[in-house]
């Protein structure tokens, strides 16, 4: 591609804990060219997700080179972005996609990874195919409508309310007609929650006693639990199930960055009690049914009755900020980056 630049961040060393930048190294190197059955995009978004943490995280502290990618790739992501050049019969310049990219300005492709490429519907604009209508809005439109089985009128507990999945989950809950409770770990995401988001109650669990305040807000206790958090909060949910209680396991981000690993669920017994249900829920297995989702959320979003909330960094040399900050907190709704061009391109 010519003295083009392609920037990009490679995995350093493994984090042990929190992420910071000082995990990665920034390199410039020729922009790649693609080989048959390739294509070369241009990359426009990138997502941060708390399970990116499974790819650099260390495993076992005996093996140096243990973990989800080998030191000295390129750190892996989910990303919108545009094809510039093309050997594949599927792909054109010009195409706009969704698919497993790279911390880097272009990523060669086959289009054949975790979470296969497919192109982005025509008026889709970037920022929303990657985040409400990308992975994030498949999980919280099929863990709510399917997953969970909703009744109007239930009471629909959430943590991580305010975060990438939660932001959408809690929202799509409540046209569902449900009750909805949203533990968050922050004033600021506790106003959004009350005020844009719709929650009829919220729960700061960094300053507030959540048990006390779970008894206040569910004194007929719980009927789905959504969970994005893991930990004792999950604890805390079961032991409150009503009869026929589902709770919806997404993700646990108080656990992901913890070693060793803690012990799991103590309630868990709880369901046979009440006859209830813990299902998990991952994403890419809803892929193929993205057309579906599509056809729900698109119309809500344009009609302004799903806001979805995002957090936007700008320019490349953020990301690690970007993923930092989901460990720490700091973001509130879908944490994106917008990339930014390289220095006299």
């Amino acid at each position: 591609m010519g003295d083009r630049v392609n920037r990009r961040w490679l995995l350093a060393q493994r984090a042990e804990g929190a992420v910071s930048e000082t995990n990665f190294r920034w390199e410039e190197t020729p922009v790649p060219d693609p080989q048959q059955g390739q294509f070369l995009v241009r990359n426009l978004w990138l997502s941060f997700d708390p399970t990116q943490i499974f790819m650099v995280a260390r495993g076992d502290p005996s093996a140096p080179d243990e973990g989800g990618i080998p030191l000295g790739s390129v750190m892996p992501t989910i990303a919108v972005s545009r094809v510039v050049a093309s050997r594949h019969p599927d792909f054109s310049p010009g195409d706009i996609v969704h698919g497993h990219m790279g911390w880097e300005d272009y990523t060669v492709t086959d289009g054949q990874d975790f979470t296969p490429t497919y192109r982005v519907p025509d008026g889709v604009p970037p920022n929303w195919a990657i985040g409400a209508l990308g992975l994030t809005g498949l999980v919280a439109y099929f863990g709510v409508h399917e997953v969970a089985r909703p009744q109007r009128g239930e009471t629909f507990v959430i943590s991580g309310a305010a975060g990438g999945v939660g932001s959408i989950a809690t929202q799509l809950a409540k046209l569902e007609g449900l009750r909805v409770v949203g533990i968050a770990g922050s004033a600021a995401k506790c106003d959004w929650l009350s005020r844009e988001a719709g929650a009829d109650g919220v729960i700061n669990y960094r300053s507030e006693d959540v048990p006390k305040r779970l008894t206040e807000l569910c004194p007929d206790g719980i009927d789905i639990f959504f969970d994005n958090s893991g930990g004792p909060t999950l604890d805390l949910a079961l032991e409150r199930l009503r009869a026929g209680g589902r709770v919806v396991l997404c993700g646990a981000t108080s656990r992901y960055a913890v070693r060793p690993q803690p012990p799991g669920p103590v309630n868990y017994l709880a369901l046979v009690m009440v006859n209830g249900r813990m299902e998990g829920l991952l994403g890419r297995d809803y892929l193929p049914r993205r057309d579906e989702a599509f056809a729900a959320l698109l119309p809500l979003l344009r009609a302004g009755r799903l806001k979805p909330k995002e957090d936007v960094l700008v320019g490349l040399r953020e990301a690690p900020r970007g993923l930092a900050r989901l460990y720490s907190g700091d973001n509130v709704g879908k944490q994106l980056l917008r990339m930014d061009e390289p220095a006299g391109h």
